[in-house]
């Protein structure tokens, strides 16, 4: 495998900025990684520096001085994405931020202007994109068994406790907010199956948290296939169907049998997803008619760990970005039309 200089290496020299709780999802799958090497963690807070075990840094130009790394994991709070990506890409280390690109789309325009123009690879943590369920769905899609798509049905419907938001104030702040925080990453998954947001309308509401971000919405969405949806988001109600709480792709979420987050459904047939269940027609299509139904298999992987064995083939050059900065770029175009069409009341389309 290649590192920066092209030199032969033997494990992929990994740093991490960010030690909340998705960096340290990244630090534990980094250190257990066989082709990974953690050389270093940048976080504003000493003691995380200090529990990383390996040298910590405040400001992440020092670190890139110091410890020269490989690569860079960047799981700072959605505001400081803009600016630490750059500063990566600027060093002419490859780089993989977290969801959302940026908290803005002028943000998240100029840092994959700027990865493409120096050549650096930039990549977006959109780790459903390695899940195999939704591999498997895209399968199914692509190979026409539903038909021609034309609906699809979603929610993220989940409770967040009070110490979430204690433990990092930014989620209740502007760019904040599980539009950007979580629905970000279902509206990515959506893009996958049904093709590009085109247009969306949408309500929220803060009514329960109080904050100044949403903390409910409902939404319409419009892609360039023609295939309509409708999702529910809130992060403040008691309920099950979440893609954490239905596929079973992280241990760290209770998971629920029988449950799914999405519906999607074609003229010859639908597929419920996680739980893979494929209904079609037999032969003549009516409602009068009774589906076959089967599942699908799809094998159980953590798509995080798929992402960091993807990252370390990109930074070794064996490998093009699955979910580059300008496929991210586009999935955070569609997130903020949400914010806006929320904020305006009206229909919004995707630039």
């Amino acid at each position: 495998m290649a590192g920066r200089a092209g030199h032969s290496v033997s494990r992929v020299r990994i740093a991490v900025v960010g030690a909340g709780l998705i960096g340290r999802r990244h630090i534990d799958l980094v250190r257990r990684h066989p082709g990974c090497e953690l050389v270093s963690v940048v976080d504003s807070d000493p003691a995380a520096r200090e529990r990383s075990g390996v040298p910590g840094y405040a400001e992440l130009p020092d670190m890139l001085t110091s410890a020269r790394p490989d690569a860079v994991v960047v799981a700072s709070p959605n505001r400081c994405h803009a600016e630490h990506v750059l500063c990566c890409v600027e060093a002419g280390i490859p780089v993989l931020v977290e969801k959302p690109l940026a908290d803005t789309v002028a943000a998240g325009a100029a840092m994959v202007a700027t990865a493409e123009a120096e050549g650096v690879p930039l990549l977006v943590g959109h780790h459903r994109r390695h899940s195999p369920i939704l591999a498997a769905a895209q399968d199914i899609v692509c190979r026409g068994e539903l038909g021609r798509l034309v609906a699809v049905q979603g929610c993220a419907l989940f409770y967040k406790p009070d110490d979430y938001f204690e433990s990092g104030s930014w989620r209740s702040e502007p760019g904040g907010g599980p539009i950007l925080i979580n629905l970000i990453h279902d509206i990515d998954s959506l893009r996958a199956l049904c093709g590009d947001v085109v247009s969306v309308q949408a309500i929220t509401s803060s009514a329960v948290r109080r904050f100044a971000v949403e903390d409910t919405a409902a939404l319409t969405l419009r892609f360039d296939s023609g295939v309509l949806g409708t999702f529910l988001l809130s992060d403040t109600a008691a309920s099950s169907r979440s893609w954490e709480q239905t596929s079973r792709e992280d241990a760290g979420y209770p998971s629920y049998a029988g449950e799914d987050c999405y519906l999607l459904a074609g003229t010859h047939g639908s597929l419920a997803i996680p739980t893979m269940r494929l209904q079609v027609f037999r032969g003549k299509r009516s409602w009068r008619e009774p589906f076959r139904t089967t599942v699908v298999p799809a094998p159980e992987h953590d798509p995080l760990a798929r992402q960091l064995d993807h990252f370390c083939a990109v930074v070794g050059g064996e490998a093009r970005p699955l979910v580059d900065g300008r496929e991210g770029l586009r999935t955070l175009r569609a997130a903020r039309a949400v914010v806006e069409a929320a904020r305006t009341g009206g229909l919004v389309t995707v630039g």
